[in-house]
């Protein structure tokens, strides 16, 4: 048996995790760095969609838990097969956070590699657009993204 394909990154952002917790549950915050737009706050009770203008895309996401500047997790299907996310804030120092993203759920194979390895490039592009946000105001999404 093979175990599922996994993504995991990491970045400090020098804002507290309340900060950076608005700025992931908050569809009016993340419009700034990461969706274009979506329906509603992530909470564990709705699921909501998230719209990605620049590529085309919109993606319903399904949140499994919300712990208040803390934990986030949701399933979606941003790579074509049901993953799940989770996204980890950890204090670091006085006023900065580590974000700890992972998503899993790939299957092993060319296919899933594949996959794999286009949402690293993805999450690693989200985090240093959330960090461009949060710290200087500098919105890198638009634009940035090639497939």
């Amino acid at each position: 048996m093979h175990t599922p394909l996994n993504v995991k990154m990491q970045l400090r952002i020098s804002k507290s995790p309340r900060t950076v917790f608005e700025a992931i549950v908050d569809p009016a915050k993340m419009s700034n760095y990461f969706t274009s737009s979506g329906t509603g706050r992530l909470d564990e009770e709705t699921e909501v969609t998230w719209q990605f203008a620049d590529v085309g895309a919109e993606l319903v996401v399904a949140p499994q838990k919300v712990k208040p500047d803390r934990h986030i997790s949701y399933l979606w299907s941003a790579s074509g097969v049901q993953t799940l996310v989770q996204i980890t804030l950890e204090r670091s120092g006085r006023s900065a956070t580590v974000v700890k993203v992972s998503e899993s759920g790939w299957p092993t194979g060319p296919k899933g590699i594949g996959r794999c390895i286009a949402q690293t490039r993805g999450w690693a592009h989200m985090l240093s657009c959330m960090k461009a946000y949060l710290e200087h105001g500098i919105h890198l999404r638009s634009g940035g993204t090639i497939e």
